[in-house]
């Protein structure tokens, strides 16, 4: 629940008060343009990473491994696009984070320490 808060109260309160911030530092147009290519921006880079990862989740399966740490990244992927699409420059800020590649890297242990404190509270399932 507290998760649910801060998504949907808090960070959207958070980008109006930057919005409202930057149109008035860098002007109300420019603030719309950034918006709109950081949103253009996220709709190629996960495109392209997206493909990418699917392409290493097949090669992987054929090659008899398990593509764990793949589908890490496309969950890491499809996550930051998702920011970068939506507007907000908290939300791009945080889906750059986890497009990029060398910080995408710090992320997923902490992925994988939550993923598994999920399977240890019987709260999520894998058979």
């Amino acid at each position: 629940m507290r998760f649910f808060i801060l998504v949907f109260i808090i960070l959207p309160a958070l980008e109006i008060g930057v919005f409202l911030l930057s149109g008035k530092t860098i002007g109300v147009w420019n603030t719309v343009l950034i918006i709109i290519f950081t949103g253009i921006l996220g709709a190629f880079l996960t495109k392209r990473q997206g493909l990418e990862v699917i392409r290493k989740a097949q090669d992987a399966v054929r090659a008899g491994y398990p593509p764990g740490d793949i589908l890490l990244d496309g969950i890491c992927i499809f996550l930051g696009g998702s920011l970068l699409i939506s507007p907000g420059f908290i939300s791009d800020c945080l889906g750059l984070i986890l497009l990029l590649p060398p910080t995408r890297k710090l992320i997923k242990p902490l992925l994988i320490k939550w993923f598994q404190r999920w399977i240890d509270k019987r709260t999520i399932y894998i058979d």
